[in-house]
C-alpha cells in the first residue's frame, strides 16, 4: 500500500531519502542547459502513455511547478514531478551518460520491467 502523504512529501516509504535520485553527471548536464538556454525553472519528470513499450518518459523544461508536484532540489537543481507519475518513477535514478557511442540522459528505473531499446519508454 502507498501511504499518500509520504509520496506527495517525495518519500517512497522504503528509505529517508528523496522518492528519485539524480546523478552528479545529470545535475550538471541540467545546469548547463538551464544555463545555455536561459532558462529558470526545472525539470519536469513524468509518464505519459505511449511509446514502444506502453509508457514514455516525459522529460522537459518548466517554469514552475504545479500545486500538486512534488518538488524535489538535487544541488540547485530543482526537479517537478505530479503525483501519478511519480508512482512509476520512485526509486528511479536519472544519470547521464557520455561516451564515444552515446550521449545524453539514462532513465534507470526499478520498477520497469521492460523498456524499448533507446530507454525512453517502458512497462511495469
Amino acid at each position: 500500500m502507498i501511504d499518500i502523504a509520504n509520496l506527495a512529501a517525495g518519500k517512497t516509504g522504503k528509505e529517508e531519502g528523496p522518492a528519485i535520485e539524480v546523478t552528479p553527471q545529470a545535475v550538471a548536464a541540467i545546469r548547463e542547459t538551464f544555463e545555455k538556454e536561459g532558462m529558470k525553472g526545472g525539470l519536469r519528470l513524468g509518464v505519459l502513455g505511449g511509446g514502444c513499450s506502453g509508457l514514455s518518459y516525459q522529460f522537459k523544461f518548466d517554469a514552475k511547478e504545479r500545486p500538486k508536484d512534488t518538488v524535489l532540489e538535487f544541488d540547485g537543481v530543482r526537479v517537478f514531478i505530479d503525483p501519478k507519475s511519480l508512482v512509476y518513477l520512485k526509486g528511479m535514478t536519472l544519470d547521464y551518460k557520455q561516451t564515444i557511442m552515446e550521449n545524453g540522459f539514462v532513465f534507470n528505473n526499478p520498477n520497469a520491467k521492460k523498456s524499448c531499446g533507446c530507454g525512453t519508454s517502458f512497462s511495469v
